[in-house]
């Protein structure tokens, strides 16, 4: 798998950048390293490198935000699947010859771009790659790269830390513990978040939050510490973001705007590519059916439809159903409306209304509610969490909620308002310790078969080329 991602990335410096650049770059194939002086001879060439690294993230076929939600919907509370009730991961039934790869290939793609954007200007020598660039694009480096790493070790555990793009080096090795893949996320976006912009860039007379800024990295760290059950730091970051109302606001007056290209609770997204003939302007993680309403989809679970409070406007404007034939019979299933293009309203060749949602401001409301409740700053936690319940016009919560009925609350909000996203209820279950208690009382994911289906298996393709690799236990 090196030496495919390493031809990958090679197309990573050669690929049109999305800040005008006009022509692909014509650089030879390196050896042995992705490093080269030809794609950092100046700012537009090594700004392009980087921008190709978000465009790999989001607009290939294959890209661990689909993969991670389709496969995180089945594995947690979030699906039923009544058109392939034996999906594996619906059923919790994993095996090692298992499709799991994606998410694997595709956050070792981004690693291995973001390593070769930093030797890259590390070792270039012009004088047209300026100072501030070569540090914002640094710092955009190294916030990717944990943010690829921290997807990569929630889902399989430990897994090799890759910090050079040299393949020889890199070839065969080893898992790093989980606990210091979490210290090398933590010291990449604490080195980042100083040279990261503060204010959001305004292109074509719109601010764009599809580059990472400081906010990115700090939104990150914040679940990071929340993660790692570091609570006052995890406050900290969190509410530094909260504090710049100029930038970021709860979007109250129409909740799906919440999803729109830099709609004001955006802190990071990704761009499509709308020159896709088959995909167009759809984002490839909005799973709708085609046509709308009368086109096949996987179902939400009714434990989702039923977390919803009566009158709750996020139930009404995120969720939608679809009616159709299949096994003989009429079907009606519900599915995530939270993005609102799709086959049936794609445009091709036209940048459309909606760009990915990676990190949001209502993550951070809730990380930082739960990070207060659970450092017993009760009041301060349920007035966060109330803010999220204002904007869904639903009933504010008591302030004099024990702590264990405020964390119950915290786990139904973020069921609630981050449901179908990047995996979100797949991880709250397994970082809770609430995974088992839940997943094993749904009667199709019965007989429970272990915990260890809580990590996915490494996929068995990196095993046989890769022997210093060893599997999960229990597969």
């Amino acid at each position: 798998m090196l030496k495919l991602i390493a031809f990958r990335l090679i197309g990573f410096a050669t690929m049109l950048s999305l800040l005008s650049c006009e022509k692909f770059l014509e650089i030879k194939d390196p050896k042995d390293s992705l490093t080269t002086q030809k794609v950092f001879n100046n700012d537009k060439q090594a700004i392009g490198a980087m921008m190709g690294v978000y465009s790999q993230m989001i607009n290939r076929e294959t890209l661990y935000s689909v993969e991670l939600n389709q496969s995180a919907k089945k594995s947690a509370d979030e699906m039923n699947l009544i058109l392939a009730p034996s999906d594996n991961y619906y059923r919790n039934n994993l095996t090692i010859n298992d499709y799991t790869s994606g998410i694997w290939k595709t956050a070792y793609e981004a690693i291995y771009g973001c390593n070769a954007v930093l030797e890259g200007i590390s070792e270039s020598t012009s004088i047209e790659l300026t100072a501030p660039i070569r540090r914002q694009l640094t710092a955009e480096a190294i916030f990717t790269r944990a943010f690829s790493y921290f997807y990569l070790i929630n889902t399989y555990g430990d897994v090799p830390l890759i910090l050079t793009s040299n393949l020889v080096k890199n070839q065969n090795k080893a898992r790093t513990p989980v606990a210091e893949i979490y210290e090398q996320i933590v010291n990449d976006l604490t080195a980042a978040i100083p040279d990261l912009p503060v204010e959001y860039p305004v292109l074509n007379g719109q601010v764009s939050r599809i580059r990472p800024s400081r906010w990115a990295a700090k939104a990150l760290l914040a679940r990071v510490f929340l993660y790692t059950k570091q609570y006052p730091q995890a406050i900290v970051e969190a509410g530094d973001i909260l504090s710049k109302n100029d930038i970021f606001a709860l979007e109250k007056n129409d909740i799906n705007t919440v999803f729109l290209k830099n709609s004001k609770e955006a802190i990071w997204q990704l761009q499509p590519d709308p020159s896709d003939n088959l995909w167009g302007n759809k984002l490839k993680d909005a799973d709708l059916p085609n046509p709308l309403h009368t086109g096949p989809s996987n179902d939400l679970s009714s434990s989702l439809l039923n977390a919803f409070e009566p009158g709750d406007i996020r139930r009404k404007n995120w969720i939608d159903s679809t009616r159709f034939s299949a096994q003989n019979k009429e079907i009606t299933t519900h599915f995530v409306y939270k993005y609102k293009v799709g086959l049936h309203n794609k445009t091709v060749g036209m940048d459309g209304p909606e760009y990915h949602m990676v990190i949001r401001l209502a993550e951070v409301y809730l990380i930082r509610a739960e990070a207060y409740i659970m450092n017993n700053e009760l009041e301060k936690g349920i007035a966060d969490l109330n803010s999220i319940r204002k904007r869904a016009q639903i009933p504010p919560l008591q302030t004099n909620l024990t702590q264990e009925k405020a964390i119950t609350a915290v786990a139904k909000e973020r069921q609630t308002e981050l449901f179908g996203e990047w995996g979100h209820r797949w991880l709250d279950l397994k970082r809770t310790g609430k995974a088992e208690a839940v997943l094993s009382a749904i009667p199709a994911k019965q007989p429970w078969r272990g915990s260890y289906q809580l990590l996915y298996p490494l996929p068995l393709e990196e095993l046989k080329r890769a022997p210093a690799l060893r599997q999960n236990p229990g597969y």
